[in-house]
């Protein structure tokens, strides 16, 4: 089913639509075909951190994550958006030592936890803060690991002409069978280049992931590595209370899911064999949370124990200070066709 309208995110409050988030979103499968469409899948985005689990594909093909023994923990903490806790900050510091390398390595700049427990304990004790606790510094672990295990330098692993990044360019291209080479281009948050892409090209490749048996040999391994990775170890993907690990942990490895700022969002599907891309025009996150959560709901993966999970992000809950439920944030009626 193609719609050429997007789809709408309806805030209420009392009985009025207080706010509306208008979005685009694609379903396709790994040859392309497309399942479900809203809005025009061709526009270009930045997907962000939602293409993470490309982003570690180089990790797993060049034999770094062999070499280095690394876990399905650390596999999947290398496709994460991490919140800062200590199990975050604890798996990357132990990953950088085994490597030989520390927190000064990294070239992602530090902030505070966005875990509010974690950033409060750390403002009482008056802990440092460090590039380890950027939310990307399980990303960049991978991207130093790929590095020195293929004999590369590793300062300036963030700029677009390192290796490291030539290859995701590459990648992002071959898995979304699209020519980026002239795409826009601007910096992460973390400080990687970011890449002007079709959504329709970011949904194919994530079917890809999904169903790897088209790529070739140590590609399709990786993929198959990665994916259930993350849906092994959701906790490490994202953090505490966060979509991507309370979805993933609600259905129990049947999907992966990852985040990106500005409201995009990507899906992985093994079991339908799908890809799902999706963008929030306003890039307001509560309202990628509600669409992700309705479209993979639609998709029949969510079965009770998961809807149950995933009912505050299926019909998200307004509420004031005083904690009383005054409004939601809901799919508008019709959406789904």
């Amino acid at each position: 089913m193609e719609q050429k309208q997007p789809f709408t995110v309806e805030v209420t409050r009392g009985g009025m639509v207080e706010s509306r988030h208008y979005g685009t979103a694609i379903i396709v499968d790994a040859k392309g075909k497309v399942l479900h469409s809203w809005g025009d899948a061709d526009q270009l985005i930045y997907p962000r951190s939602a293409i993470k689990p490309l982003q570690s594909l180089a990790l797993l093909e060049s034999g770094a994550a062999d070499h280095y023994q690394l876990s399905d923990a650390e596999v999947a903490l290398a496709s994460s958006s991490h919140s800062s806790e200590p199990l975050h900050i604890n798996a990357v510091s132990a990953w950088l030592k085994r490597i030989g390398l520390g927190a000064a390595d990294l070239e992602c700049a530090g902030h505070l936890p966005s875990n509010e427990k974690a950033a409060h304990d750390m403002i009482r004790s008056g802990e440092e803060i460090t590039t380890i606790h950027n939310n990307c510094s399980g990303k960049h672990t991978g991207f130093l690991s790929t590095c020195l295990h293929l004999g590369e330098q590793t300062k300036g692993y963030i700029q677009a002409d390192h290796p490291v990044q030539e290859r995701l360019l590459r990648i992002l291209s071959e898995m979304g069978d699209c020519d980026l080479s002239g795409t826009p281009r601007g910096i992460d948050g973390c400080g990687i280049p970011v890449i002007g892409m079709p959504l329709a090209g970011m949904a194919l490749a994530m079917a890809r992931m999904a169903a790897p048996e088209g790529l070739e040999t140590k590609r399709a391994a990786a993929a198959k590595r990665i994916v259930p990775s993350m849906a092994a170890h959701p906790a490490h993907v994202a953090g505490t209370g966060r979509f991507d690990t309370v979805a993933m942990t609600a259905a129990r490895g049947r999907f992966t899911t990852k985040t990106g700022a500005e409201a995009v969002h990507a899906g992985i599907i093994p079991e339908l064999g799908v890809g799902i891309a999706l963008k929030v025009e306003d890039g307001n996150k509560r309202g990628s949370d509600v669409a992700i959560a309705n479209i993979l709901d639609l998709l029949g993966v969510l079965d009770d124990t998961a809807c149950e999970g995933l009912k505050d992000f299926l019909d998200m809950p307004v509420t004031n200070a005083a904690g009383s439920l005054v409004g939601h944030v809901s799919m508008q009626d019709g959406w789904a066709g």
